[in-house]
């Protein structure tokens, strides 16, 4: 149960009790999975995993650290083919994470996973570079604002899979529901809701309403 683009440390015991803790933790949450039944599933002794990572809680950020690699590897891969497309293959990969979205999702809910959706949020910021020379209008909020966004909102997805499996009709951790689910993701990128006039328009009220607020009009004494 292992992600593509592993390197021979992923041959090791250390790897091993890293993939149990993913499952345990994505299955069972943090605080009710234990070092003695990670030791069980990855065949050791719950001896060695102390050994290798002292503690549940450094093992866990282990495995925040490994799927933070992880999903710079799928970016580095990406980048490196020539196929034409501008979409942010990241967004979608973030969305899709492969046998470890339970514990994406569990991680998230319990407010860890903080590497991870760094990471996303900074290759996202990094595919904006490219994507920002093809605005014909400026940005008016900064790159890392709009990537931190675009990170939440692709790993939503693995926090609301129930209801995003049942929209769909389809569980999105299947191999069938990650297709349909990129299709979908590749349709939303490729046609905005909005048109850049339409959205001057919006942001303009926004404006007006903001420094309503600031100046005090409209509220009761």
């Amino acid at each position: 149960m292992s992600l593509p683009g592993l390197d021979p440390e992923d041959l090791t015991a250390r790897a091993r009790i890293r993939d149990a803790a993913l499952r345990h933790f994505g299955e069972h949450g943090f605080d009710r999975a234990t070092i003695r039944g990670i030791a069980e599933t990855a065949g050791v002794s719950s001896g060695l995993v102390r050994h290798h990572f002292g503690s549940k809680e450094a093992l866990r950020d282990a495995c925040d650290a490994y799927l933070a690699k992880v999903l710079h590897g799928i970016n580095d891969e990406v980048r490196a083919d020539s196929s034409p497309g501008g979409v942010n293959y990241v967004g979608v990969a973030g969305a899709a994470f492969g046998p470890y979205q339970r514990y994406v999702a569990r991680s998230l809910v319990e407010g860890r996973a903080a590497p991870l959706f760094d990471k996303l949020a900074e290759l996202g910021a990094q595919w904006l570079v490219e994507a920002d020379k093809k605005r014909p209008d400026p940005p008016e909020v900064s790159r890392e604002e709009r990537a931190t966004v675009a990170a939440a909102m692709a790993l939503s997805i693995a926090v609301m899979h129930e209801h995003v499996s049942r929209g769909l009709g389809v569980d999105v951790f299947s191999p069938q529901g990650e297709d349909v689910l990129a299709r979908v993701l590749l349709d939303l990128y490729s046609h905005p809701l909005l048109s850049p006039e339409e959205a001057v328009a919006i942001r303009s009220r926004l404006s007006t309403s903001g420094n309503a607020l600031r100046s005090g009009e409209g509220i009761d004494d």
